[in-house]
């Protein structure tokens, strides 16, 4: 009994030097394992430091695109509110030129029944009294005549004593004048309107061209060189 106790315990004794290098193998492991881990987690770090840098990088230069688009798109609103402003002006414009045309067909259809209201206002002298009334009557009817032309913007034109102009006027006649100067009108023939500050009809009119005294020396002065010519002529027969 007392051999097999020793041998037992010389088994143990054997038994715990092997336990001991696997504490120590173990420890090894472990320390390997947390350096690979340390190393694997600094890996990492830099792995996602790097990601991030280029996340970063990216997001910079797809901000920078961003902002040029929005540049890009800005002036194309601005350039197309532009645009359309323009064509809103312009439609606008053309339907007011459009709608004087129009107007301005329908009233210089009107204008001859003007001149004949006015002509025989001028040639009418009534003197009964049936005359007077129904003369009255005209000068109504001439009223409201002018009274309408005058609520779509037609306004005669004053023309006598002012200077010939092309734009307004229509010489029919150059006389001369001794109480107007030169290309000042004398008289109106016709009367001219305006509508809405445009030329609705040109007036005709009689153009001065001045005092007559001056066109009437032209012949006095031919008359002298003639008899100069005829007093040459008539002293080199003598000689």
């Amino acid at each position: 009994m007392i051999e097999k106790q020793l041998d037992n315990d010389e088994n143990i004794d054997e038994v715990v030097p092997e336990e001991n290098n696997t504490n120590t193998g173990s420890s090894v492991i472990e320390d390997q394992t947390d350096q690979d881990k340390e190393s694997s987690e600094e890996i990492n770090e830099k792995i996602n430091a790097e990601d991030l840098k280029d996340t970063i990088t990216n997001n910079d230069a797809r901000l920078e695109q961003l902002e040029k688009e929005h540049e890009t798109l800005k002036s194309q609103y601005v350039r197309i509110a532009a645009d359309f402003d323009n064509f809103r002006k312009r439609q606008s414009r053309d339907q007011d030129d459009l709608k004087i045309q129009l107007v301005s067909k329908a009233l210089t259809a009107i204008l001859p029944i003007v001149d004949n209201f006015e002509r025989a206002r001028q040639q009418l002298k009534p003197e009964s009294e049936e005359a007077q009334t129904l003369h009255r009557s005209y000068q109504g009817l001439y009223k409201q005549l002018v009274e309408v032309l005058k609520q779509q913007g037609v306004a005669p034109m004053r023309v006598v004593g002012q200077q010939f102009d092309p734009n307004l006027h229509e010489a029919v006649l150059r006389e001369p004048s001794e109480e107007f100067n030169e290309d000042i009108i004398k008289e109106e023939l016709q009367r001219g309107y305006h509508l809405e500050g445009k030329v609705l009809r040109h007036a005709l009119v009689k153009v001065s061209m001045g005092p007559g005294q001056q066109n009437s020396q032209e012949p006095e002065e031919k008359d002298k060189v003639e008899e100069d010519i005829d007093s040459e002529s008539t002293i080199s027969g003598d000689n």
